[in-house]
């Protein structure tokens, strides 16, 4: 157990976060309450980017040594941490994740920011739009940037903000890779009266018409 004790702090003193948190998930298996590891795996996790386990992880430690000093120290940490990257964040409520064909889309984001921001991230947290001269970014409430969307959404979005529609962006779902947005009209600009801000497609278009049939 020393040996890998050893090797896990030869990892972390060389900043290498994944192998750290590998070896002290073998030690862990070994000794589930061995305070010291779920320490050295709590850091790891944050220095990789992953607050939400960091936080667990120390939360666990605390379970097993209520007076840890460093797991103490290590909550406060990453609840601040959390709290500061989404501070003025706010949580949806069920009606505004409800799909309209037309007026609202699901995006999945490319080229994602820091893996810290993306672990900080809920389902339902209302995110900004940020339009650019070539693309559409979305951004946390306070202006980290979490990814932006794809060229052709970009495109269309860009026109339509220029026109004066206003839309409210949402986390749909999130994971380390993959951040999906809920984009919803929320003021069409008389401009575009008879334009709808996205294009229906075929399986909408049905599903609408049955609705309205019943």
């Amino acid at each position: 157990m020393d040996d890998l004790a050893s090797i896990a702090v030869a990892y972390a003193l060389n900043n290498d976060w994944n192998n750290a948190i590998q070896i002290n998930k073998d030690i862990l298996k070994l000794n589930p309450e061995d305070v010291d590891a779920l320490n050295r795996l709590s850091r790891a996790y944050f220095e990789s980017g992953d607050t939400k386990n960091a936080l667990k992880t120390s939360q666990k430690a605390l379970g097993f040594d209520p007076t840890n000093t460093i797991a103490l120290k290590s909550v406060e940490k990453y609840k601040k941490a959390k709290v500061n990257l989404l501070k003025s964040s706010k949580s949806a409520s069920p009606s505004d994740l409800i799909e309209e064909p037309g007026k609202t889309k699901i995006v999945s984001l490319l080229n994602l920011g820091q893996t810290k921001i993306i672990s900080c991230l809920d389902s339902g947290d209302e995110v900004t739009l940020q339009t650019h001269s070539h693309r559409v970014c979305i951004t946390t409430q306070d202006g980290k940037y979490i990814g932006r969307l794809p060229d052709d959404i970009s495109a269309r979005l860009r026109n339509f903000v220029k026109g004066g529609n206003k839309y409210k962006i949402l986390i749909k779902s999130v994971d380390i890779k993959t951040v999906k947005v809920f984009i919803k009209e929320v003021f069409k600009s008389p401009k575009f009266k008879d334009v709808n801000s996205f294009l229906i497609e075929k399986s909408e278009s049905l599903v609408k018409n049955s609705t309205y049939s019943d």
